[in-house]
């Protein structure tokens, strides 16, 4: 097998994995301390002592957001008293760079983060020079830092930086000189061993990777350390490709040992300074280990509607009908009207692709790209394939220029474009309806491409490595693994030159201008006020998910919507569009319900009986909540919860959430993030909680469920709140917590 797991504590020492019994006890104590994270962590942890399981406070190095995420951010902090920026703060444009959908939105919330970097002392990256995480492993990270972005990817663990990915909320706290609350994560080692073969790129080990640990939650909310012989086998941006890509197993974060592949990259940038040696302490302890054989692992596709949903390409092109049936009934599921077809992509046994990207933080290296064009050199793409190349900042496109390797891209027929991440979140290249994309960049959630399943339309994005995204293109578009052909590759070092960045990135870190006036546009719209939380509340359910598992981009969709991210009220009116199209209108007849309530004082009819028939009097607070199974997965965008927040929402059920960020975001918003495992809801369901404000302090609640004319108890759960998390929910968000203080 090319991997296993081990879900059980291992140890090692001097690098060898060793029995229990072959440490003493003082050793097996310590051990926690020998991994790379517990030293990063403990280092930047403000609540010493660093303890396995303790509480933890952490103050990064820097930070990063791009033009989806840092306009809300910083009027957040701005409400809260912000005067000037702790610590760098890189603000990019590489995700609505194109400035093409709602007039002049994107390019005021351009000029408004260039004026907040002159006002606040931050780094401004303008639009196309840089994708965010292409810049910050450029630019930023550094052996032993951490970086704390607000975008899923921040990860630059192969540089030896524990990077996280977190909604708009933590950032703000940074920017005040709060800390990122979090218990010690668990720490699970990744041990690589073996040479991956020729054709066989990062994407194919990332994929086989998150197959074998999404499902099971294997890595959820802890941090990957890799490490093991195979590591010197990986050019660094091949570790940088995987490196990535651990977000979509939803761990918290990712490390890797460094050596002198680390080191030269970082003398190449101008950054020697930031390397040291970072290894494993003499002994060591995981909480799991995952065994990486590279030399087994095959080229793979991921096929929609998630990257787990991977298989080798040999076994889809032995299969081409089952496996792709399979998504097929499943695309199906999500259209209200249209029919998706994938079968018919089969053509004499083979499987023909209609479009071919290559772009963003994964694919658009510089290695990436140069393998692909060698795959291409001489050959053509065809007239009916379209595909793209981004390289991921303008450094590896001038350096990919110089060498030529643009112009035999171009020639076989590639078009080829500057920095930018539409591609991975709907943005860019959107696929024709029932088309079948294969895509070297993140993610391939339904939808996320762009289409409009409510509209009846639905395309494929399959996610396969640069290199069979290339042999595929060199085949006439039949799906092909690049280990089925014959190529020659003689890499040319990069050369990194950053005169570029030196021309036109604004660097007024520790330079800010306190009367440099912050620059709106008509779509910049403050956070409407939001009350703190009430001691009776009810919660009107206004939206349903079955799902096994529900979508940042299913909650607020991305794409061209999210050029509106910078007005709340505009911006919620697309929340769940793509899921429960009737969700905003429900929602809205419930804040109507509570403004009505609040202006007049007379409870209305409905909320009054309800009240009446469980037996209770007061003044309750009246708010929306939506159930989804398992909600959160994907994007750090803080939008997925503050949408919500902004038409009334007050809670979320779950019977667990993805990802911590998803259950942050909530939180920094005010809403409760209830765990619900009972009577099943259904839309119109009110669910009334008694001493909701004591609600923060238990793990059980009791509440009473009200359908027509049943009262249903029924059992709510709370994880576990840190003081400050409890804070922020009963003033009703992170924005009254933060005012609250300055009085």
């Amino acid at each position: 097998m090319a991997i296993t797991k081990i879900n059980k504590g291992v140890y090692f020492c001097d690098g060898r994995r060793v029995k229990t019994s072959d440490l003493t006890e003082s050793q097996r104590d310590e051990a926690y301390k020998g991994t790379i994270a517990y030293r990063i962590l403990d280092a930047h942890n403000q609540n010493k002592p660093t303890k396995k399981g303790g509480d933890l406070k952490i103050k990064f190095d820097c930070m990063a957001s791009h033009d989806i995420t840092y306009v809300g951010i910083i009027q957040t902090a701005k409400a809260s008293g912000l005067k000037k920026f702790p610590l760098p703060y890189v603000l990019t444009n590489c995700h609505n760079s194109l400035c093409a959908v709602g007039g002049t939105i994107n390019e005021d919330d351009h000029n408004f983060g260039y004026s907040a970097a002159k006002k606040y002392g931050g780094i401004y990256v303008p639009a196309h020079q840089g994708v965010i995480h292409s810049y910050m492993r450029e630019r930023m990270a550094g052996c032993g830092k951490m970086i704390l972005g607000s975008d899923s990817h921040t990860r630059y663990g192969a540089l030896g930086t524990m990077a996280i990915g977190e909604g708009g909320g933590e950032l703000v706290k940074q920017l005040l000189n709060q800390t990122y609350d979090i218990k010690y994560p668990e720490v699970i080692g990744v041990e690589l061993f073996g040479r991956p073969k020729k054709g066989v790129g990062p994407q194919d080990v990332a994929l086989a990777l998150i197959k074998e640990t999404f499902k099971s939650g294997f890595v959820k909310n802890k941090v990957m350390e890799f490490f093991g012989p195979g590591v010197k086998h990986l050019p660094i941006e091949y570790r940088n490709g995987i490196d990535v890509m651990t977000t979509e197993t939803t761990c918290l974060s990712s490390v890797w040992v460094t050596d002198a592949e680390t080191e030269k990259y970082l003398v190449s940038h101008g950054r020697g300074e930031e390397y040291r040696p970072l290894g494993q302490g003499k002994v060591a302890y995981y909480d799991g280990l995952i065994r990486v054989n590279l030399s087994k692992i095959e080229p793979m596709i991921a096929l929609p509607f998630h990257p787990s949903n991977a298989y080798p390409i040999r076994e889809v092109l032995a299969h081409p009908y089952e496996i792709l049936k399979q998504c097929e009934d499943a695309g199906n599921k999500l259209l209200k009207k249209g029919r998706f077809s994938l079968v018919d992509k089969i053509v004499d046994g083979k499987i023909k692709v209609d479009q071919a990207v290559i772009a963003g933080c994964a694919g658009g290296t510089y290695d990436n790209i140069a393998e692909a064009a060698a795959i291409l050199k001489g050959k053509s793409v065809g007239d009916k394939l379209n595909m793209s190349v981004y390289p991921g900042s303008q450094p590896v496109y001038i350096d990919l220029s110089k060498k030529g390797v643009l112009a035999d891209l171009m020639t076989a027929g590639v078009t080829v474009k500057t920095a930018f991440c539409g591609p991975c979140f709907g943005a860019g290249d959107v696929p024709a309806n029932n088309g079948l994309s294969i895509r070297h960049t993140t993610r391939n959630f339904e939808s996320r491409e762009g289409s409009k399943p409510g509209e009846g339309q639905l395309a494929c994005v399959a996610l396969m490595d640069a290199r069979s995204i290339a042999a595929t293109a060199a085949n006439g578009g039949y799906l092909t693994a690049a280990t089925d052909i014959d190529y020659e590759y003689r890499k040319k070092p990069a050369h990194y030159d950053d005169t570029i960045y030196k021309n036109r990135v604004l660097d007024c870190f520790g330079k800010g201008d306190e009367n440099y006036p912050l620059q709106y546009g008509p779509n910049i719209a403050d956070w409407p006020a939001m009350p703190a939380l009430s001691d009776l509340i009810m919660l009107k359910v206004a939206a349903v998910i079955d799902d096994p598992v529900t979508t940042t981009d299913e909650l607020i969709p991305s794409g061209e919507t999210s050029s509106y991210r910078s007005n709340p009220l505009r911006l919620a009116e697309f929340a769940l569009s793509r899921k429960r199209p009737d969700y905003v209108g429900r929602a809205k007849e419930i804040q109507a319900d509570a403004r009505a309530y609040a202006e007049s004082g007379v409870l209305p009819q409905e909320y009054a009986s309800a009240l009446e028939k469980c037996g209770l009097v007061g003044t309750p607070e009246i708010g929306s909540v939506i159930y989804a199974v398992k909600p959160g997965d994907g994007s750090a965008r803080e939008q997925a919860a503050s949408c919500q927040r902004v038409l009334g929402g007050v809670a979320n059920f779950a019977k667990e959430y993805a990802t911590k960020r998803y259950r942050s975001n909530l939180i920094n918003w005010g809403m409760l993030p209830f765990l619900y495992d009972d009577v099943p809801l259904q839309v119109g369901d009110i669910v009334v909680v008694e001493d909701a404000r004591s609600a923060v302090d238990k793990e059980t609640i009791e509440a009473k469920l009200v359908r027509e004319d049943k009262v249903i108890p029924v059992t709510l759960k709370m994880g576990a709140l840190t003081a400050r998390e409890k804070e922020i929910i009963l003033d009703g968000c992170l924005i009254n917590a933060n005012k609250k203080s300055l009085l």
